[in-house]
């Protein structure tokens, strides 16, 4: 048993290289491969440091997308696997990373148990057969990586004609991970993409070996069981078996955030529970079907993990979630914004993250994907969009156009938060001789759009020194709300201390629990919807907010239910949490 927690993705750029600062600790974290400008960035910056060459591929050449994406992930399985090979080759002694391996596992490990035991032998030839057992049983974290699914602009050559669909964004990014030497999974994000799954269906090393292993897996991560459900059912009908299901938050999460009708985490991970073994069940079955009418041979029912993620903040929380639910890890995003050694934030964002408030995080319509999106009021891309605008030039120059999803105004699809876009865009609310009140609505809602192509790689470029002249220095960052109530920056150490209870980094902060978070971001997220709906409130969209609140009530009803089940807290913090639902309650009402 290794670590019991992951570092989920971060942004673009956040945990570009996260990997090869965590997994030779034995912890899985996940990159992002939706730039293909900033895998060949950092596959440069990486292989001049350590080998001091680089060979670079054009963009011209053929399907240089996935051919840079794929470098890119052996760059970082082959430096991983070295500094591993590094590490197993060292001491025990105080300050060795072989060390530090066993410190930061879980007290509950087999292995660090065993360490410890070793650790208290006297010299001889039962201590050392025992470290040679040690140094046989570990193995690094995974390296996997994030793709998201909305994410799938086509691509077009010099004729303006596309390349074809297999060459849009999301499948050359898909050929990329699976043409490399990694052995771990693909999150696919952000919603269904049949194309992307056909294209999966054509991919052989998501189909088990002769021996019923798999050298690629496939990661759901969702917000629902229904959800979950439906994604899984189509992949497993192509001979596709999700090995994981990772619940995320609805909207105590980072990144983008995609709300429920107000199902909260709690009744979700529950469903999850209950459901578990008949959702693999009969997902098997189909699974098995599809292999056979592909003349795959038949193989015993796969593992199949549950975790969950968003908004957890302390040792009670994890151990609760994991012993309660069931759950197989948690993980752990935005914390580790504050950790200089495993994320890339640069020295002005990571000191503004540091001292942050609860207001400084918001959630906001700033995605040019048309989906909320939780914002960081002090960021300098937020700085330097609010100039734009005062200047009269709102919008950004659009560079990467991995978001261009827009075709109101032109053939080829463009950002909505380009300046082109917003350009035509404000000219034709010109037009319309609208009320101020009106117009200013109209006019912020097409303005708060920002380009995230750019932003999301910034600090990392910042950080890394790899910045080019005139480029744009404007940092967007995404943390989730939870991220406020941690004060400072930490070793990687503390923090993993602090997942584990064997620190508290929260020990003087009031913070309630993450179930009640989550609720009262719910409440808030509805009691905005519906003032922006008030005018123009169809039949519709009243039966929506009704069943919203009504959701929302049951999962205040379940959580009163499941006050006796929360032994980690005090009875101060269970009343108090008590009366946190009797306020959600009232307001709702």
């Amino acid at each position: 048993m290794n670590h019991t927690f992951h570092i989920p993705v971060l942004g673009l750029g956040y945990s570009i290289d996260t990997p090869l600062k965590v997994a030779r600790y034995g912890i899985s974290s996940v990159v992002s491969i939706v730039d293909d400008e900033l895998t060949e960035r950092m596959r440069k910056y990486h292989e001049e440091k350590t080998a001091g060459t680089f060979t670079f591929i054009d963009k011209k050449q053929a399907d240089s997308r996935a051919k840079r994406i794929t470098a890119y992930l052996n760059l970082l399985d082959l430096q991983v696997k070295r500094q591993f090979a590094a590490l197993k080759a060292q001491s025990y002694e105080e300050g060795t990373d072989l060390n530090l391996y066993f410190e930061l596992l879980p007290a509950q490990s087999a292995w660090k148990k065993r360490y410890q035991e070793m650790k208290n032998l006297p010299e001889g030839p039962q201590k050392t057969a025992l470290q040679s057992e040690l140094i046989e049983v570990i193995t690094p974290g995974a390296i996997d990586v994030n793709i998201m699914s909305k994410v799938d602009k086509a691509n077009y050559n010099a004729n303006h004609e596309t390349d074809g669909d297999d060459f849009t964004d999301a499948l050359a990014a898909m050929r990329g991970f699976t043409n490399s030497t990694l052995n771990s999974s693909v999150i696919i994000s952000a919603g269904l993409n049949p194309r992307l799954y056909a294209y999966m269906e054509k991919c052989s090393s998501f189909y088990p070996d002769a021996n019923g292993a798999f050298s690629k897996k496939i990661i759901l991560k969702v917000s629902d069981f229904r959800s979950a459900l439906i994604q899984a059912k189509m992949l497993a009908k192509k001979g596709l078996w999700v090995s994981e299901f990772r619940v995320e938050s609805g909207l105590n999460c980072g990144g983008h955030a995609f709300a429920t009708e107000g199902f909260l985490l709690g009744p979700i991970l529950e469903e999850f529970k209950q459901k578990r073994g008949e959702l693999a069940a009969e997902l098997y079955q189909m699974y098995i079907n599809a292999l056979k009418s592909k003349e795959i041979l038949e193989i015993a029912l796969p593992e199949q993990r549950i975790t969950a993620q968003g908004g957890i903040g302390t040792a009670e929380e994890h151990e609760f979630l994991l012993n309660y639910y069931q759950l197989d890890a948690a993980g752990w995003g935005s914390p580790f914004l504050l950790v200089p050694e495993a994320t890339n934030v640069d020295d002005e964002t990571l000191n503004q993250l540091a001292s942050a408030v609860a207001e400084d995080y918001y959630l906001s319509n700033s995605s040019p994907l048309g989906v909320l999106f939780n914002n960081f009021k002090k960021s300098s891309a937020e700085e330097q969009r609010l100039q734009r605008i005062e200047k009269g030039r709102p919008g950004s120059p659009c560079t990467k156009k991995f978001l261009c999803t827009n075709t109101e105004f032109t053939a080829e699809p463009i950002c909505t938060a380009s300046r082109e876009y917003q350009n035509l865009k404000i000219k034709q609310l010109k037009e319309q001789e609208l009320s101020e009140t009106d117009y200013q609505r109209q006019f912020q809602s097409i303005t708060e759009k920002v380009c995230l192509c750019e932003g999301l790689c910034a600090s990392t470029y910042l950080k890394v020194g790899i910045m080019k002249p005139r480029e744009n220095r404007a940092v967007s960052i995404c943390p989730g709300p939870n991220l406020a109530f941690f004060q400072g920056k930490y070793s990687l150490k503390e923090m993993i201390n602090h997942i584990y209870g064997r620190e508290n980094l929260l020990a003087n902060v009031s913070r309630p629990n993450l179930f009640i978070n989550e609720l009262h971001l719910y409440v808030d997220y509805l009691k905005k919807d519906i003032a922006n709906q008030m005018e123009e409130l169809t039949t519709k969209k009243d039966k929506y907010f009704s069943k919203f609140k009504l959701q929302l009530l049951d999962g205040i009803a379940y959580y009163r239910a499941l006050i006796p089940e929360l032994k980690f807290q005090d009875n101060l913090s269970l009343e108090e949490m008590l009366k946190q639902l009797l306020l959600a309650e009232k307001s709702l009402s």
